[in-house]
């Protein structure tokens, strides 16, 4: 399996992270691509450092005003001269009409949909590497490759075109889907995090061309609450074009596989070209955020079925947190699905 991975993720270290009003440290700590990168080395994997794409994938999915917060913001907070090391917000705009504000306090409210998702010094360029590392994938795919790893950090699904959230700022699997757009007609997206992928839901929500299915806790009781459920298809032309299979808290291998099953169903009525996986480990039974219980044997089994589409595929890292198994939880992964090739 080829590997991308770019040790700049390790320039992102947030601190903050709100559980119910309790502040701890945050769950999406460099140590998880270290622990990710051990199981790809001793598998033998073979690593590639992607390359420099510049802005152009990521303003084919993020808007202008996103993007230049994200670059500029953190400078802008330090210059206010009582801030925190951290950008993070204390104001939102409701849902009603409201006016795209110039002060960055008010802008890191309007682009940042939680407090999950602190700014420091050097995310931006974390940020940007994850993103060419999910580029350099789709590239790999578009030059014949079958199958690729982009070990991505930080993780993306939760980003829309103009609103960070969820320890995500750019969407690295929609950046690859639309890079994959340049050859092929159709692109799907099967994301099997705990979460789910609102951030990508929301970017296709009106396109026919890139499938989103995303199988998840369900959010009537865990984040992001708001999205996720089984009604929501898709609007315009993207009616039908979105599919979510939310599962019970704390559902096991089998029911993520019957799920999968579906998923699958879905992918192959659609035809695509390639195939996107945001692979998020943190449906582990043993994962620090607690949702689904899929165990290490499971992941390999979840594997195989999506490769046996024998679709191009490219697995884009999203979840999975830092638990003993999580190397381990990825070893089976990546073996399921080599073994799934047939």
């Amino acid at each position: 399996m080829k590997v991308v991975y770019s040790p700049d993720h390790a320039r992102h270290d947030p601190a903050f992270f709100l559980v119910r009003g309790v502040a701890r440290k945050s769950a999406e700590q460099p140590g998880r691509a270290e622990a990710l990168l051990a199981a790809v080395r001793e598998r033998g994997d073979s690593l590639v450092a992607p390359e420099s794409f510049g802005a152009g994938p990521r303003a084919a999915v993020h808007t202008p005003e996103y993007l230049r917060f994200l670059e500029t913001a953190w400078g802008e907070w330090q210059a206010l001269g009582d801030s925190a090391a951290e950008i993070i917000p204390n104001i939102h705009p409701s849902r009603f009409a409201a006016s795209y504000p110039r002060h960055v306090v008010g802008r890191a409210g309007w682009h940042m949909a939680d407090t999950a998702c602190p700014i420091g010094e050097h995310s931006w360029a974390a940020a940007c590497a994850a993103a060419d590392s999910a580029t350099h994938g789709a590239e790999l795919l578009l030059d014949g490759t079958r199958e690729a790893y982009a070990l991505c950090r930080p993780p993306g699904h939760h980003a829309y075109a103009d609103m960070a959230g969820g320890f995500c700022f750019l969407n690295n699997s929609a950046i690859a889907a639309q890079r994959l757009r340049r050859a092929h007609e159709r692109v799907a997206i099967l994301d099997v995090d705990l979460h789910h992928g609102n951030g990508t839901q929301g970017i296709f929500w009106r396109r026919a061309d890139v499938l989103t299915v995303s199988i998840h806790a369900d959010p009537t009781q865990f984040y992001p609450f708001y999205w996720g459920y089984a009604h929501e298809r898709g609007e315009g032309d993207g009616e039908g074009y979105n599919r979510n299979l939310p599962l019970p808290i704390g559902s096991g291998d089998e029911a993520f596989l019957a799920a999968l099953d579906e998923a699958l169903e879905t992918v192959r009525a659609f035809a695509p070209g390639a195939l996107v996986v945001a692979l998020g480990l943190d449906a582990y039974e043993g994962d620090p955020l607690a949702g689904l219980g899929v165990s290490t044997e499971g992941f390999g089994r979840i594997a195989a079925a999506i490769a046996a589409a024998g679709l191009p595929s490219l697995l884009v890292q999203e979840g999975g947190y830092l638990a003993p198994e999580l190397g381990a939880n990825l070893a089976s992964f990546l073996s399921g699905f080599e073994q799934g090739r047939g």
